[in-house]
């Protein structure tokens, strides 16, 4: 079909095409560089997992889920790894939690400043609203064309892809959180003399923590399926075991990869989910800044 309703018809894809083959002769060597921070942060990662011993790690896990959810979620994590390492997935296990830690490191380091920008400047959130928007509903496999295009292939361009497809949620419960802190808690700080950046720091950020958690927590659980996605340009992992046993048809390596990848994610979910039983943010912070004289009415 040459036409639609006697209308030719719209090269969209044509043009996207065009636009994005103009962009990339220009600026893929800008790129590249950008790809340098992440390829060293996700080795260093890399080299740090795998030079922990196994037992140890899986104590470390065991630690960490009594501490963040008590002892059936310690028994969980601890039981959760072995049959990790038993399946003969171990590696691969690692791999994919350096490319999350990665992927959450840097959604964090550009998120959550991002967010606090727009809480502060209700113009720009205006702008970034709808591109936020956008990008939550885009398909997870539409990220990989352009990265590959301006990246390449392996497990560092699914990393930058993972980062971009993680960071709207992050960005959104930061503004969230900041917008939503009471006019009472503001209005204290001020009356303790408090400037704009005190107020942010000591007043909005405090209250704000558990919201930025949630954020943080959301962007893990989408780095792990971004992360599985991103196994059909190269990156490494349990994403990588599950794609292979599906392009071979092999039923039991896709499931037991499928089924270690679930384990993980559980258990992160768990250990970046609020301590049972801990307490919550106080209302009306301290204020260690000093304070300043303020003019009171007189009677």
């Amino acid at each position: 079909m040459d036409s639609f309703l006697g209308m030719p018809l719209l090269p969209l894809d044509a043009w996207i095409q065009d636009g994005v083959n103009v962009f990339v002769q220009h600026y893929r060597g800008l790129f590249q560089l950008l790809r340098l921070p992440v390829e060293q942060f996700l080795e260093w990662i890399n080299q740090s997992l795998r030079a922990v011993p196994p037992a140890l790690m899986i104590a470390v896990l065991g630690i960490l889920g009594y501490v963040r959810r008590g002892t059936a979620f310690a028994a969980f994590c601890v039981v959760s790894a072995v049959l990790m390492g038993w399946l003969g997935f171990w590696a691969e296990s690692m791999t994919s939690i350096g490319i999350v830690a990665t992927s959450v490191a840097f959604a964090a380091l550009l998120g959550v400043p991002i967010g606090i920008l727009l809480a502060e400047h209700d113009g720009l959130w205006r702008l970034a609203r709808p591109l936020l928007d956008v990008m939550q509903t885009t398909p997870s496999f539409v990220y990989l064309v352009p990265v590959v295009m301006l990246f390449g292939i392996g497990s560092v361009p699914g990393v930058i892809a993972t980062i971009v497809f993680a960071i709207p949620p992050l960005v959104k419960l930061t503004y969230l959180g900041i917008k939503q802190v009471s006019p009472e808690s503001i209005e204290a700080g001020e009356a303790f003399g408090a400037s704009r950046a005190q107020l942010l720091f000591q007043v909005k950020l405090p209250l704000a923590l558990d919201a930025i958690r949630a954020g943080i927590n959301q962007t893990i659980m989408l780095a792990m399926v971004m992360s599985s996605v991103a196994a059909m340009i190269g990156a490494e992992g349990l994403g990588l075991v599950v794609l292979r046993g599906i392009s071979r048809l092999d039923v039991g390596m896709a499931a037991t990869g499928g089924l270690c990848l679930v384990l993980l994610a559980l258990m992160l979910d768990g250990l970046t989910q609020g301590a049972e039983g801990e307490r919550p943010a106080r209302i009306f912070p301290s204020f260690p800044f000093r304070l300043r004289r303020t003019k009171t009415a007189t009677a």
